[in-house]
């Protein structure tokens, strides 16, 4: 007789706490919450689960002593990873629970994925001619493709908002519905909704059941997990509609993004927009125009930047500053050509893997050449010009060097995204056994860097592969593990806590991503540390080792800066223009009460000059007020007024940034002051 595989009755529920529960199976999550309180069941949003080991005994050490979120997941079995689900959904299976509340960052995004169906109902609702695309959530709030003939007017998006809040009345319940892949293609297609066709083709297999939910009328095919109901939705606006190609293809259908935001709270939805107010009164393309630092012309292109000589002072400061650095640190600066033959890009593989993104071909008197978009190539042949023994290494090379990549029309955005930029670039080629040191080195550098420019918090992520599918990476599996335990290792020892990211590394090898943090909250990519298994293969690189035999050396990317324009545009924001003294472009303002008072305005200032500091005279016959009202618009650090008392008595009246008048001091002693600062690096008058 053939047995019968019966399931038990019963599963395994481990809570936070590290507690066990058995429940029935079929349980949801919302019901284990409401078995442990009706307050809780109210507040919870969202569960999350994993699967745990075998069924074992009740009453475990871990369990009676109250297991930490840390022992759950090395408690949890390994082959499946956590994952977000309804409060709705039956449990079948022995799980670690979390019940996610409003104060868990995933269950902001759960919310606001919600809302974005709540528009695409208000949306059909009121333009049922309309055919959607997808709306996730994002770290700002949600968007919604949707592909319609006409375009969306700003009474429009009032009328939206205005039918998502009768949905959100409403209080739909968000039901999970499967179906036959199958089905769903054939519905869809009866439906022409083209781009649901192209998401189920693309993201299920055949054979398969896919997901739709349903809240009232409203239909999508979707992988979930929401709220319970659109009622849920409690504070939210839609913000904007933008252009975008389906699939990213200028040659497909023009769509329009329709933008929106969501919160738990009114108040965290007020505090959201006075956030953006203060974003955008620090966007650093209106302060580059209102204090000259830069400009993009038009007649020259886009995306190519204009320093003006107060943006170019900054520069100065701020290369100057990492050149000295490298410098200190064992680095040799080098300098490599803006073009070379299209044949070097085709053995580093930059042609056929980043062709797409470079400018094209040159045709010159004995070849194609190409603009180069990275400086490692040009490193590389430095490298291979002269033999290396193992006695030479490391060797570290750095550049700020320039590059261009075809960025396509429109994805410009001021300094953050453009066409020629300048890389603090840096490779190292180095023995497996220096790896970890230098990658240690790395990191230390990347720190004084944020420190210096006045970023007090950062976050680090750990770039790795996916050892199931190697056929993705080049480099042995010996190598990406060499590779990736040195990293894991370099942050260890600096005691650097990390998020790892699975599958995400480049083809060529692992890399660490530092995220500065600015004064807003806003994370920026900015410093990262790569390893590439792939250049040093291509180029045949070797060094002879104490054994006396070639070996092949290990190399690593270095970018600080990132881009010398995308740090100065992130400088500009976290700074709102009001520079800290030693990279402020006029770091004192001379203002003379009076023509009488020019004679000795100008020794001031000779004086100040003398001594490094970077001065501007306002020699026009303007009234006082004026002349120091400009200097304040133009955030500069020090302004000083001299009339018959501060002449008299070779004295001078300052007023400092966002502080005011500090009243008259000898002059000798304001030149200390300034020298101080202006040679410091430190943040004093950053604000």
């Amino acid at each position: 007789m053939d047995q019968v595989d019966v399931q038990p009755s019963m599963i395994r529920i481990q809570l936070l706490d590290g507690s066990m529960r058995e429940v029935a199976r079929g349980t949801t999550p919302l019901e284990v919450a409401t078995s442990i309180s009706p307050r809780l069941a109210a507040v919870v949003v969202v569960a999350r689960i994993k699967p745990l080991a075998g069924r074992a005994d009740e009453g475990t050490a871990e369990a009676e002593a109250g297991a930490s979120e840390e022992a759950m997941y090395a408690a949890s079995a390994g082959g499946n990873d956590d994952r977000l689900v309804d409060l709705s959904m039956p449990l079948h299976e022995d799980v670690a629970l979390w019940l996610l509340k409003e104060q868990d960052e995933a269950s902001l995004r759960v919310v606001r994925h919600s809302a974005a169906h709540v528009m695409a109902t208000a949306i059909l609702e009121l333009f049922p001619e309309t055919k959607l695309g997808h709306g996730p959530a994002t770290d700002s709030g949600f968007f919604y493709d949707v592909y319609r003939a006409q375009p969306f007017s700003d009474a429009d998006l009032l009328a939206i908002e205005a039918r998502m809040a009768e949905v959100v009345a409403r209080d739909e319940a968000f039901v999970r519905e499967e179906e036959p892949r199958e089905k769903g293609l054939l519905d869809y297609e009866k439906a022409g909704e083209f781009m649901k066709l192209h998401f189920i083709e693309r993201f299920t297999k055949p054979g398969e059941e896919i997901s739709l939910y349903r809240n009232g009328n409203f239909t999508d095919f979707c992988r979930g997990p929401h709220v319970p109901s659109t009622g849920r939705v409690r504070a939210f606006k839609v913000t904007s509609v933008a252009g975008a190609y389906w699939l990213g293809d200028e040659k497909n259908q023009q769509l329009q993004r329709v933008y929106g935001t969501a919160f738990f709270n009114a108040k965290d939805l007020d505090a959201h927009f006075k956030r953006l107010e203060e974003i955008k009164a620090r966007d650093h393309r209106v302060l580059g125009k209102q204090l000259d630092l830069f400009s993009i012309q038009e007649v020259a292109g886009a995306g190519l930047i204009f320093w003006h000589p107060k943006g170019g002072l900054i520069r100065k400061a701020m290369e100057d500053w990492m050149r000295d650095e490298c410098i200190r640190r064992g680095y040799n600066m080098v300098y490599t050509p803006h073009i070379m033959r299209r044949e070097l890009w085709k053995i580093s593989g930059h042609e056929g893997f980043y062709g797409q993104n470079m400018y094209p071909p040159m045709e010159l008197d004995d070849a194609e050449y190409r603009l180069k978009p990275m400086n490692c190539p040009g490193h590389i042949l430095i490298y291979k010009n002269t033999p290396k023994s193992y006695r030479d290494l490391p060797v570290r090379y750095a550049e700020l060097g320039n590059v261009y990549r075809y960025e396509r029309s429109g994805t410009m955005h001021g300094l953050l995204r453009v066409r020629g930029f300048t890389q603090d670039d840096a490779h190292i080629f180095c023995t497996p056994e220096q790896i970890e040191d230098e990658v240690v080195a790395c990191i230390e550098f990347a720190q004084s860097v944020l420190e210096t420019f006045g970023f007090a918090e950062f976050k680090v992520e750990l770039s790795t592969w996916d050892p199931k599918d190697m056929k993705s990476y080049t480099g042995s599996p010996e190598n990406w593990e060499l590779a990736i335990g040195s990293l894991k290792s370099a942050l260890d020892r600096k005691g650097i806590p990390y998020k790892e990211i699975a599958g995400e590394a480049a083809f060529y090898g692992p890399k660490i991503d530092v995220k500065l943090v600015d004064v807003l909250g806003r994370l920026w990519q900015l410093s990262t540390v790569q390893f590439d298994f792939n250049l040093p293969a291509r180029f045949a690189l070797e060094y002879t080792g104490e054994d006396g035999e070639k070996h092949q050396p290990v190399m690593v990317h270095r970018a600080l800066f990132g881009s010398v324009e995308r740090f100065f545009g992130v400088l500009i924001e976290h700074y709102a223009g009001a520079f800290p003294m030693w990279l402020a472009p006029v770091q004192v303002g001379l203002v003379p009460i009076s023509e009488k008072h020019l004679d000795y305005a100008y020794a001031v200032k000779a004086k100040l000059e003398a001594a490094g500091v970077r001065v501007e005279l306002d020699a026009r016959n303007e009234k006082m007020n004026a002349k120091i009202r400009e200097f304040t618009l133009q955030k500069v650090p020090f302004v000083l007024v001299m009339g018959d008392k501060e002449a008299a008595a070779e004295a001078v009246s300052v007023r400092v940034r966002s502080k005011g008048d500090e009243g008259s001091v000898a002059l000798t002693k304001f030149v200390e002051r300034a020298v101080r600062l202006a040679r410091g690096h430190g943040m004093e008058l950053s604000s």
